[in-house]
């Protein structure tokens, strides 16, 4: 008979259900995709119910609730931190305090699970047991991973104490070899930077990656002489005096200030050469920090594999590093691997304690199914959506609707793609994604500017037929989960005449082939698509390549800035209409925009979406 077990991440940031059966992840989803609300940290009650509904289950049959993170050692750092900062700290100590003592706070997190796992009325709630935060990410990364023993590294701000922990995975244990604790920690650094540079902190590290290209690492010796002392294992050690985070509310004050020239740029204010030169130079030495810990990793378990998990590992150029450095023959990343990715790694942990077995391994495939662990909606449900609303729309075959859209695609349309079971996890991966042509030049700022209505810095990535990926990018290996980035392939690159451009004009300059995916470095951070990971997806690429010669689209997740990607035909009708995406391909309906009815809204939705 199968066990079913269930995870939980909540509280913080990124709240998310889980559910393994016999170590299995089987359903997984981010409570924002049903509440609207970016990084909801509120407790997961949907995102709970989606699992047990994906498999017509009650709490009554699930074997045990893991929570994701120890609240009890998580609170003994906290109160260490505010008593040692005193009286300096005083001020966060009065405002944090009430946070975790009060009868929902965070101290009583697993005591607020079951209450609210009670009052959702799913059935009997079973035995909850507590894994500690870097140990659900070490499940997460190896677990699910396709390798039977391998390196674990995981990466992030901090959980209890842990902010860096190395581990060694073979079969169904986890070893832990070494860690790095809290202040020290490489996540919290680059939020810093992330936040000195006027982008909002656990949300805008990815901008700040993004940003990087355009500058020079001018400051990051700067970095390695005041802020970190990087040792050759990867090891490492903060000064405190320039950061705020222990004694405040914010990262930094006057004295990273006074280091770097003035004050913290104004969110939504203009990007200087100097955000631009931080943004290289953080990345430059976070870099170097995880190709030292990398290299340990390597020596300390003798392994050829590595696995990745935690926040920094959604840092997919200093993954790419990695690869690029062949210090391991393959590295597997994780696709949740942020807070979110906790509540499968907690499941699987008290999956694996509780005898489950990993029968994926020796298939060369990981246990993920894609990523693909989220909600479905199938033609009637999609249909009944569609009529209710009296939305046009044209029913048409699979073969059809894919042949329309890749010559949409061809055309120069953007085109909204819902199908199949939601991503779980950050990435969009060809489920709930936004696509356009990446040879169009023009593309990047269109889709920037008119779709996302974000900054017009930001990348796009390639999506790639897998078994053509070396054609285009120099990838070492597949990069399933948009993980990785790689340089664009020297044959798809064109000469590029000398303009004297500099900064965000860098943007004008074509590099390459793709264009709208490739970055003003020459890379992209690429994802490779197979027919057995997302057979839609696939014949749709390949339905592009028969039309144009180029396997590749551009993929970006079918959302607007600010909000979280859509989940159901509802979210995904309201961001076409809101936006220039001149078609939406929704299970196996294609809407025209030029064919629906005027849009109209009573208050403007983008005063309803807090800037991300």
């Amino acid at each position: 008979m199968s066990e079913l077990v269930l995870g939980i991440s909540a509280f913080y940031h990124d709240s998310a259900a889980a559910l393994v059966r016999d170590g299995v992840p089987v359903a997984a989803a981010q409570e924002e995709r049903f509440t609207r609300k970016r990084h909801d940290p509120s407790f997961p009650a949907q995102a709970v119910r989606y699992c047990l509904d994906e498999l017509g289950v009650s709490l009554g049959d699930v074997a045990a609730v893991a929570y994701y993170e120890d609240p009890r050692l998580k609170f003994r750092r906290v109160l260490a931190t505010l008593v040692g900062t005193a009286p300096t700290g005083f001020t966060s100590f009065r405002e944090t305090l009430p946070r975790w003592l009060r009868a929902d706070g965070k101290l009583r997190a697993v005591q607020v699970v079951r209450r609210e796992l009670e009052s959702a009325e799913l059935g009997t709630v079973p035995e909850i047991v507590v894994r500690r935060h870097h140990e659900s990410h070490a499940a997460s990364a190896f677990f699910p991973s396709p390798y039977r023993s391998a390196a674990v590294l995981c990466v992030d701000g901090v959980g209890e104490w842990a902010t860096t922990t190395l581990w060694h995975g073979r079969d169904t244990a986890l070893r832990p070899l070494a860690e790095i604790r809290f202040p020290h920690s490489l996540g919290l650094l680059y939020s810093a930077f992330t936040y000195f540079c006027g982008f909002k902190v656990d949300s805008g590290e990815y901008k700040l990656m993004g940003l990087a290209p355009y500058g020079r690492p001018r400051y990051a010796d700067l970095i390695r002489e005041r802020l970190i002392d990087v040792k050759p294992d990867g090891s490492f050690h903060m000064d405190m005096r320039y950061f705020e985070y222990l004694r405040g509310q914010v990262m930094t004050g006057r004295a990273f200030e006074k280091l770097f020239g003035g004050p913290r740029r104004t969110p939504e204010g203009p990007l200087t050469e100097r955000e631009f030169d931080l943004a290289a130079s953080v990345q430059d030495v976070t870099e170097e920090v995880m190709l030292g810990l990398a290299r340990t990793a390597r020596e300390r378990t003798g392994e050829s594999t590595l696995c990745l998990a935690g926040g920094v590992a959604l840092n997919c150029v200093a993954n790419g590093k990695i690869v690029d450095s062949g210090l391991f023959d393959e590295v597997w990343v994780q696709p949740a691997a942020g807070d979110a990715g906790g509540a499968l790694g907690a499941a699987l942990a008290v999956a694996m304690d509780r005898g489950a077995a990993r029968g994926h391994v020796g298939s060369g495939r990981d246990a993920m199914s894609g990523a693909l662990l989220g909600p479905a909606f199938g033609d009637a449900q999609i249909a009944d959506y569609l009529r209710s609303r009296r939305i046009p729309y044209h029913r048409l075959d699979p073969e059809r609707l894919v042949d329309d859209v890749a010559a949409a695609l061809a055309d120069g349309k953007i085109v909204g793609w819902f199908q199949d079971r939601m991503e779980f996890g950050p990435r969009a991966l060809g489920a709930r994604s936004i696509l356009g042509d990446p040879r169009d030049p023009a593309m990047q700022s269109a889709m920037n500017l008119k779709i996302k209505f974000r900054e017009s810095f930001r990348p796009f990535a390639p999506a790639v037929l897998a078994a053509e990926a070396k054609d285009y990018f120099d990838l070492r290996q597949e990069s399933p989960y948009m993980l990785l980035v790689a340089q664009v392939a020297a044959a798809q690159q064109v000469p590029v005449t000398e303009t004297g451009a500099t900064g965000i004009d860098l943007l004008r300059v074509r590099r390459s082939t793709i264009p709208a995916v490739t970055h003003v470095d020459g890379s992209a951070r690429v994802q490779t698509v197979t027919p057995d990971s997302n057979p839609a997806y696939h014949k749709l690429l390949t339905a592009f390549r028969a039309r144009t010669g180029c396997p590749v689209l551009v993929n970006t997740s079918f959302n607007v800035r600010g909000e979280p990607i859509v989940r159901s035909p509802h979210d995904a009708y309201t961001c076409f209409m809101r936006t220039n995406i001149d078609m939406l391909a929704i299970g196996n309906f294609l809407l025209h925009k030029s064919e629906q009815p005027a849009w109209s809204e009573e208050s403007d939705w983008r005063a309803e979406i807090p800037l991300d």
